[in-house]
């Protein structure tokens, strides 16, 4: 039986403003879309975490043993700077100023998304569409918008008509905004402006001679709208209505808000049954702006090569960090709050290597059924990863006892924790053990006995003070001594 006959997942819907009971259109197939990146400078942590959350919310639902089809786009023309219908394309204006081809800019910045979110062990969407990939399907949408009276053009742009739409729709219901306060305070549009209302969203733009990205359409040379392009691609993939539909919270309004209007407005129906938005990444307790300085980029993490945090740490150490807050709950990154990660990341670790060789005996003084339906509850309540991580830590507290001899567990419980240690560790949080390996692992762990045999020579000659010093430099470091009657072992925390 698949398992997710076995268990009931609620999901905190940005349409309802509550936690609904997921069932999916078609029993057994998920369709999931999830606004992606705008290929014009290096990926950011901020929106490392939004993909980091859908991330984990697939690998759920797929260890549910759903089948989803999870689309996640790239964003490659028609983003303007000021994400309204004014100013430059982002991606232009990069090749402008560094002198090279739009498509250039693209293909650097789509290279590095790939590569830090492989660096995180991000699974893969099932399409990754590009926005110019999809022109056709975008003008196509346009015209249809246009046939039903929603829209209208001016000098070869194409604005989609907001108040003639919400006579009909409702306008604002995801972010719960009334268009009635929304024009009360809206200044009145400028006499440049070719809209009807401020409201109107660009679907089509014309390109002035500078514009550098441009397609041909019924009403002259131009590019898409931003909005336009997710209506296009969601729709050929997953249908006029899907199941799910994500990204970060900034993209609520206006973006997903005209999302909603244009397949309502094209199709006459809703288009997503479920809207989840992902929360905000700060730092230090400020917003990350490059502006400021208040910023960091993933690759800075890993190498150490920053100004903000102590020392390098690796991307399962910053993954578990991000796993350890609610998806939808501002999280604050911090030089301690990544050295406490790295700590509580370490001991799961240690703990998962001891479990192959935990001693059994007739019975089980830790519940794992009782405790392994409590891991899926968690994720089941909105893929609750902090309750998740807390579970998996009373376990870790069980296995440290059962390896001082303290509790004992049946060989079939053992089988059933590491089956499910596995699961949510490795397979659902997407976990990896990269702790130090290979050669760099067996030069420390020498370098350690050898700090360890010089500690027991000077304990034999009665120097304590060079000793303990020894012992309190490792514990710093990280590494606990620990001297029982074979000797003396350590483990790095």
């Amino acid at each position: 039986m698949q398992l997710y006959k076995e268990q009931t997942l609620k999901i905190t819907n940005s349409l309802t403003g509550k936690k609904d009971v997921f069932k999916p259109i078609n029993e057994g197939h998920i369709g999931m879309y999830v606004c992606g990146p705008t290929v014009y400078s290096n990926v950011h942590l901020g929106n490392c975490r939004t993909f980091m959350s859908f991330d984990m919310i697939f690998r759920y639902l797929r260890h549910l043993d759903y089948k989803v089809r999870y689309v996640r786009n790239i964003t490659d023309a028609g983003h303007l700077v000021d994400d309204a219908d004014e100013g430059e394309d982002k991606i232009a204006k990069k090749a402008r100023l560094e002198k090279i081809e739009p498509m250039e800019v693209v293909q650097r910045y789509t290279v590095d998304f790939h590569k830090i979110l492989e660096q995180f062990n991000f699974l893969p969407p099932s399409i990754e569409p590009t926005a110019t990939g999809h022109i056709i399907e975008q003008l196509e949408i346009i015209k249809e918008i246009l046939q039903k009276g929603y829209a209208y053009e001016v000098n070869g742009s194409v604005y989609f008509d907001v108040k003639k739409f919400n006579e009909r729709f409702e306008y604002g219901k995801l972010s719960g905004r009334k268009l009635e306060d929304m024009i009360a305070n809206t200044r009145e549009l400028t006499a440049q402006s070719e809209k009807r209302s401020p409201q109107d969203f660009a679907l089509w733009k014309k390109a002035e001679p500078q514009h550098i990205m441009r397609w041909p359409s019924p009403w002259g040379d131009g590019f898409p709208g931003w909005h336009l392009e997710c209506t296009a691609m969601s729709t050929k993939y997953l249908g006029e209505t899907f199941d799910i539909h994500g990204g970060g919270m900034d993209l609520k309004f206006p973006h997903h808000e005209c999302e909603i209007a244009q397949a309502e407005a094209s199709n006459g129906h809703s288009p997503v049954n479920y809207w989840l938005h992902a929360n905000m990444l700060t730092l230090n307790g400020k917003k990350m702006a490059k502006s400021t300085g208040n910023n960091i980029l993933p690759g800075e993490i890993f190498s150490g090569e920053n100004t903000i945090l102590s020392k390098p740490f690796t991307p399962s150490v910053v993954r578990f960090f991000m796993m350890q807050a609610h998806y939808t709950s501002i999280l604050d990154l911090s030089n301690d709050a990544l050295l406490a990660s790295e700590k509580g990341y370490h001991r799961l670790m240690d703990a998962i290597d001891s479990l192959k060789d935990l001693p059994t005996g007739k019975k089980s003084d830790f519940n794992i059924s009782e405790w392994r339906q409590k891991c899926y509850e968690a994720m089941n309540d909105d893929f609750n990863t902090p309750i998740l991580i807390a579970n998996l830590f009373e376990a870790v507290k069980h296995i440290n006892l059962i390896k001082e001899g303290k509790e004992s567990v049946s060989e079939s419980d053992k089988e059933l924790l590491q089956k499910t240690i596995n699961d949510f560790v490795f397979e659902v949080l997407g976990l990896e053990d990269k702790r130090e390996s290979g050669q760099d692992s067996d030069t420390l762990q020498r370098v350690v006995e050898l700090l360890i045999q010089l500690r027991n020579e000077a304990r034999t000659n009665k120097d304590f003070a060079t000793s303990d010093k020894i012992r309190d430099q490792l514990v710093a470091m990280g590494i606990q001594l620990k001297d029982g009657k074979d000797g003396t072992t350590f483990s790095i925390s």
